[in-house]
């Protein structure tokens, strides 16, 4: 009996085909005209803002450039990889959106998903990499005293070199990109786990490696910093004028980066969930007209960053060009 149900499972995977595969154009939108403009119009607005306000963040830091620290660094590649989705991937979906069909074919498809993964899986990593800075300043003070501009670039290196091994694995023959379910977008190929073993083996690692892992890290990281703020509070109180304003200042780079990551991990955990039940669900159960919503919402994701630079009024030195006098006071009070 066993013997028989393992066969009936490996026809019924042999037997799957996804949903690019069904009809004879994989590239043909399946949502309304009027949808699609919609859709378009809304991308097109994102697009502009997340453009001016990423380059305007990466253009005041160029201007001091040898003169940033540590976390500033970290930010500022925050910005540039949200620029990069923004230049190099919203103008393919766009022009499909309005032209009611994707316009690129499969190699446009499979850059559009490999380009929207690196940048995503680079701003992610990234995150993960200021929110342990995060913790170890604030948890760990005598992380900042041997911290220098050069470790940071050492950690610039290992997120782009693992967001790329990341990206480039679908063309290894174990994964691939293809067309969202609504045609007129493309990404990681969700659907070969409904294939074969191997694509279950690929879906799974891509979730393990670039969400759940550094999300892990990244509330591990911030509630940590949470339960030290509760229990040193007092103690800051009872230090010179330097060390509290230090210590403010510390605590606003720490919201920025925490509304940061929240406003990343809402925007992309919607589609994280729609994108594990296509792998892992019934075939095709997933409705076209409710998975491009979370589609969307990921894709905004890119355009928040600068406006809680400016809602928190943080003093990141892309932002203001003095704004950490204070923890130079702090790191020579160490």
């Amino acid at each position: 009996m066993s013997g028989m149900a393992s066969d009936h499972n490996n026809s019924s995977q042999e037997e799957y085909i996804p949903h690019y595969l069904q009809k004879e154009d994989p590239f043909a939108s399946k949502l309304s005209r009027e949808a699609d403009i919609i859709a378009g119009f809304y991308l097109t607005i994102i697009g502009i803002l997340s453009t001016l306000g990423n380059g305007y963040v990466i253009f005041m830091s160029s201007k001091r450039k040898k003169k940033l620290r540590p976390a500033e660094i970290m930010t500022v590649n925050l910005a540039v990889c949200d620029l990069g989705i923004s230049v190099v991937g919203k103008p393919f979906s766009i022009i499909s959106f309005f032209s009611h069909r994707w316009m690129f074919g499969w190699i446009g498809c499979r850059w559009y998903g490999w380009a929207g993964f690196f940048f995503g899986c680079g701003s992610l990593i990234t995150m993960t990499a200021v929110s342990l800075d995060r913790y170890l300043k604030i948890c760990h003070l005598s992380y900042g005293t041997w911290l220098k501009r050069h470790h940071a670039f050492i950690c610039l290196a290992m997120i782009w070199a693992y967001a790329t091994f990341w990206a480039t694995v679908p063309f290894a023959g174990v994964g691939n990109y293809a067309p969202e379910p609504f045609g007129t977008s493309c990404t990681l190929d969700w659907w070969l786990a409904q294939a074969s073993v191997t694509g279950q083996v690929f879906v799974l690692s891509i979730l393990f490696f670039c969400l759940l892992f550094p999300t892990a890290v990244i509330v591990f990281s911030y509630v940590k910093i949470i339960l030290k703020v509760k229990s040193s509070t007092k103690e800051v109180a009872h230090y010179d004028t330097r060390i509290q304003n230090s210590h403010i200042l510390e605590m606003k780079l720490t919201k920025v980066a925490m509304l940061i990551c929240a406003g990343f991990l809402l925007a992309w955990i919607p589609y994280a969930v729609v994108s594990v039940w296509s792998a892992f669900g019934r075939p095709d159960s997933v409705p076209i007209q409710f998975s491009v919503v979370p589609t969307l919402l990921a894709k905004s994701a890119a355009m928040y960053n600068p406006i809680i630079y400016q809602v928190i009024d943080c003093k990141f030195a892309c932002c203001r060009p003095g704004g950490l006098k204070a923890k130079s006071s702090l790191k020579k009070s160490r």
